[in-house]
């Protein structure tokens, strides 16, 4: 009877969690935390790495952390190619926007309309280098336009100076504008979330801050985001979630700016989990009805790998 129970719950799980497309999940109920499903496919010589990441609506990062021996360039007829398609939801409020740095991923949550479902829509990003860091914290959409011009802050500009670049101060809407087609701007001062006209950087810390979404992501999105949406930056290596009564893990490679915090990673492992566990809404008894029984060889191996990929850690 209990192997019939928990593949019920397996099975309202994966109906919960099941694609309506690859970048739209049907939203789960609070104490479910995953969403989506790893899959894979057979390379071909014709396409690169990245040409499969954004076909299959991945970043650089995303698809090169899950698949390290697949040459990202000229990987060989019929490799097979990880697709990370599964996420754990970041530990945040599910309404708005929220923005996970190190994991370089956007998710939206949809205000439902009356008998609509809720969904949850996620897009990878990029996001700003280590000496233009993209900031934390609550902001909100505050306007939005439709081809933008780009004016460069003088500090890129001299940027671009030293490197024998001169930019002009304004960049008209067009192929040569690096915003693309969309512009969302936010509340902090200076920092947009836009499309692009070099795709191939989404999923690396490539820009001045902003951030810089696939053209045909924003665009999906562009018209449902209205102005006022809050947007919430996290910084979350490490996460944790629930799934047919499992315990996930998905881990990141923390920023460059962080590396000295996680010189003990598998222990800051075990306090995140810890305080995950502590955070429940329902204390140690639903920790207790779960059977919490972590697997340290499981544990080991993710923390070993941090691809990105959720992984079961309990036994």
């Amino acid at each position: 009877m209990k192997h019939l129970i928990a593949l019920g719950c397996l099975f309202v799980s994966l109906i919960l969690t099941t694609p309506v497309r690859a970048d739209i999940f049907v939203l789960p109920p609070e104490d479910v935390d995953v969403v989506g499903e790893v899959l894979e496919m057979r390379a071909s010589s014709k396409e690169t790495l990245l040409d499969i990441a954004r076909r299959y609506d991945l970043g650089q990062n995303e698809i090169l952390l899950a698949n390290p021996n697949v040459d990202r360039w000229l990987p060989k007829d019929g490799s097979r190619v990880i697709l990370p398609n599964r996420y754990i939801l970041p530990d945040a409020e599910r309404t708005g926007l929220v923005l996970n740095l190190p994991e370089m991923r956007l998710y939206y949550y949809p205000k439902p309309g009356p008998g609509e479902t809720p969904v949850v829509i996620t897009h990878p990003i990029s996001v700003g280098r280590m000496d233009w860091e993209t900031p934390l914290g609550l902001t909100s959409i505050v306007s939005k336009q439709v081809d933008p011009e780009w004016r460069p802050p003088k500090s890129i500009q001299e940027e671009h100076e030293e490197d024998g670049e001169a930019l002009p101060d304004v960049i008209p809407a067009g192929p040569d504008n690096p915003l693309g087609k969309y512009a969302m701007r936010l509340g902090i001062p200076g920092y947009l979330i836009h499309s692009t006209n070099k795709p191939y950087g989404v999923g690396m810390r490539v820009t001045h801050g902003c951030i810089r979404m696939y053209p045909e992501d924003i665009e999906k999105v562009f018209n449902d985001i209205p102005v006022g949406t809050p947007v919430r930056i996290v910084n979350q290596p490490i996460k944790l979630g629930w799934l047919a009564g499992s315990l996930f893990i998905e881990l990141h490679p923390p920023l460059d700016e962080d590396a000295e915090k996680y010189t003990d990673y598998m222990q800051i492992v075990l306090n995140r989990i810890a305080d995950f566990l502590s955070r429940n809404e329902d204390g140690a008894e639903l920790n207790a009805n779960r059977r919490i029984n972590l697997s340290g060889k499981a544990l080991r191996e993710v923390v070993e790998a941090r691809s990105g990929i959720p992984t079961i850690i309990t036994r």
